[in-house]
């Protein structure tokens, strides 16, 4: 902002003032010219000789926002409160700046809806994670025709989960995809979300030539290019990732790694997404990776301050996802532990932090606690429970607590009347001797299916399996009833066998009945079943071909022939005497002598081995032996005290994250 001319003050007695108009002016030629260090030099000499000079206060607190100095700013608007001068948007700022995202949303609700409060707010809730509310204000903002409002709307509808929607908003706003790089990106971001990732793939190409001409014309060097470029790569690299083509992405994720040209997102981005792609193969070096992109000053894991800035929640989620599950691979459960403690602080409404801390629970054998923490969190969170007990139905399967399992799928209600989960909880309670429960679960889901209004209903499938099970536990009478309602409203031949194996038991006249409705076979209609019946069997037919015949034949005739073969008497050597045999031969008689138990080696002459050099290097090289035999001995034991048994929870890395939203900086 230009500061206005001031007037020069009567001078003092004692000492004349520097001349005000030098000093605005000063002021302003660094400001243009983006000295900001200077400039707030200059202001703090206005200051001094007009301490209440509003534009000379304005000029520092921005000069020094402009310059990182977040805290001094902060520092000057608390010393200006008697200021008549409202200070509340760049509070707002400093403090989002600090990462104090509710304050500085507070601050903002006093200040006027403009276009540069609804762009910081949008850029405070992207980082908040509140993706609707922020899709909501660019959509306003678009009515405003904001610069480049377009690229940060299309980020934010993709990071809503609102991904449908970009394609119209282009339309409406009559811009094309590839109008820019940093939109061409987002789109194809917009196209993966949707599963359309040849269009993406092509996208992000356009995306990478077009931002390759438009930064050289800016005369930038390649190396800051490619920096630039980095989040299409990735994003391209991820791409490849989906599509099954490992080597490629693999390659890919290591040059952005190792040649280390790119903003510290993308290089966080590629890292985890390397490791994902890995799996539990090369443990220590994913570990390595990581380690790179921690606070240096921290002891434990933890993000630096700006990768931790400029990801998206889940995506810093998943980079310490995968930390666990590694240092779990790699069997290092005091970290594991430790990482896993902090987790429900940093994403305290998240369902990941209690799958990880039951699946080192599982580690440890202790499956019951794991149980208990994650019927605890369904408790707690009933609208995020479906994983949590889903987790929990996996673990006391595997722990061997049936009826725990299938309580944990009971209590999911989208899912617990479909084919696969009845099914499932059925085999449970059967395992564990509950059959009634197990009958309940089906009568439960047959009600269920007979009044939904559904197309494809399943009630069908229930039926025939329910009276399959009925019949199996000997309740005849119910398998018959249902095989029954199955006929009148299926009408198939598999319902009516059903029917009539089961009545035939209790009923034999309605067995009879419900049989006559089966469709003779083809070639029935000329036998004679009481003859049939009369007949010692059926008789090989000649002229049909008896294939594996011969191998049969010749395989009794090996059988005759292993039985007629005499066992013959035993020779003995000449003179032998059957009363008096002696001492039994050596059973060592035939390993060579250097194998058998009685082999001694010669000792070696003494005097073959001379001392020489000088006196006592003998009996030094035989500690330093000594030493390093201990050495390896003591790694070989700590190897072994290493491993430990695999969980059945935490199994693989977390499936790969997306590249960030490019979003306009302020």
């Amino acid at each position: 902002m230009a500061p206005k001319a001031k007037p020069k003050p009567s001078p003092s007695p004692s000492q004349p003032p520097p001349p005000l108009e030098d000093l605005f002016t000063s002021l302003s030629k660094h400001i243009q010219r983006s000295e900001f260090k200077q400039a707030v030099r200059v202001a703090d000499q206005v200051l001094g000789i007009a301490p209440g000079d509003e534009d000379a206060i304005r000029c520092k607190v921005v000069a020094l926002i402009k310059s990182d100095s977040i805290e001094d700013a902060l520092s000057a608007i608390q010393s200006a409160k008697n200021f008549p001068v409202d200070f509340s948007f760049y509070k707002a700022y400093c403090l989002y700046r600090q990462n104090k995202l509710d304050d500085a949303l507070d601050c903002l609700k006093s200040q006027e809806r403009s276009t540069s409060t609804m762009l910081l707010e949008s850029q405070i809730l992207y980082r908040l994670g509140k993706m609707d509310a922020c899709a909501d204000i660019y959509q306003n903002l678009l009515k405003s025709k904001v610069e480049s409002s377009e690229i940060n709307a299309v980020a934010s509808l993709v990071a809503a989960g609102r991904a449908s929607e970009v394609q119209g908003t282009l339309d409406s706003l009559r811009v094309k995809a590839t109008s820019s790089f940093e939109l061409a990106y987002n789109t194809a971001c917009s196209l993966i979300e949707r599963e359309k990732y040849s269009d993406a793939e092509q996208l992000l190409l356009s995306a990478r030539r077009i931002g390759q001409e438009t930064l050289l014309d800016e005369n930038l060097e390649p190396d800051e290019v490619e920096i630039e470029l980095a989040p299409i790569a990735v994003q391209l690299a991820y791409v490849q990732q989906l599509f099954g083509r490992t080597q490629e992405a693999n390659k890919a994720y290591t040059g952005i790694i190792q040649r280390n040209l790119a903003d510290e997102s993308s290089l966080a981005i590629a890292v985890n997404n390397l490791i994902s792609l890995k799996g539990s193969k090369d443990v220590n070096d994913g570990l390595r990776k990581l380690d790179r992109l921690k606070d240096k000053d921290a002891q434990s894991f933890k993000l630096s301050r700006t990768v931790d800035l400029k990801l998206l929640r889940k995506q810093r989620e998943a980079i310490y996802t995968n930390r666990v599950l590694l240092l779990l691979h790699a069997n290092k459960m005091d970290q594991a532990r430790e990482l896993v403690a902090a987790l429900p602080d940093m994403f305290p409404d998240s369902v990941m932090p209690v799958l990880l801390q039951a699946a080192v629970l599982v580690r440890e054998n202790k499956a019951g606690k794991a149980e208990e923490l994650l019927g605890q969190f369904a408790e707690k969170f009933p609208d995020k429970s479906k994983v949590a007990l889903l987790a929990r139905a996996q673990v006391a399967a595997a722990a061997g607590h049936p009826l725990v399992a299938a309580e944990s799928l009971s209590k999911i209600p989208e899912i617990q009347h479909m084919p696969g989960t009845v099914s499932t909880i059925v085999a449970l309670k059967e395992r564990a001797g509950d059959i009634d429960g197990a009958s309940a679960v089906l009568d439960s889901a047959i009600k269920w299916w007979s009044d939904a209004m559904t197309e494809d209903n399943k009630i069908g499938l229930l039926m025939q399996e329910a009276a399959s099970f009925k019949v199996r536990h000997g309740r005849q009478e119910e398998a018959a009833r249902l095989f029954e309602e199955l006929v009148k409203s299926h009408g198939s031949v598999e319902a009516i066998v059903g029917l009539v194996t089961t009545v035939a038991r209790v009923d034999i006249e309605k067995a009879e009945a419900y049989a006559k409705k089966l469709k003779p076979l083809p070639g029935l209609k000329g036998v004679d079943v009481n003859s049939l019946e009369k007949t010692s069997g059926a008789k090989q037919d000649e002229s049909y071909p008896r294939v594996g015949m011969g191998e049969v034949h010749e395989e009794s005739k090996s059988k005759e022939k292993a039985k007629k073969k005499r066992k013959r008497k035993p020779r003995y050597p000449k003179g032998f005497d059957l009363a008096n045999p002696g001492p039994p031969p050596d059973p060592e008689r035939w390993l060579p002598k250097r194998e058998r138990s009685s082999y001694r080696p010669k000792r070696k002459d003494k005097r073959a081995a001379q001392v020489r050099g000088s006196q006592g290097a003998v009996v030094r090289d035989k500690q330093e032996a000594g030493t390093n035999s201990s050495a390896s001995n003591s790694k070989l034991s700590q190897a072994g005290s290493s491993k430990g048994p695999q969980s059945s929870t935490a199994e693989q890395p977390k499936p790969p994250s997306k590249s960030s939203r490019k979003k306009s900086r302020n």
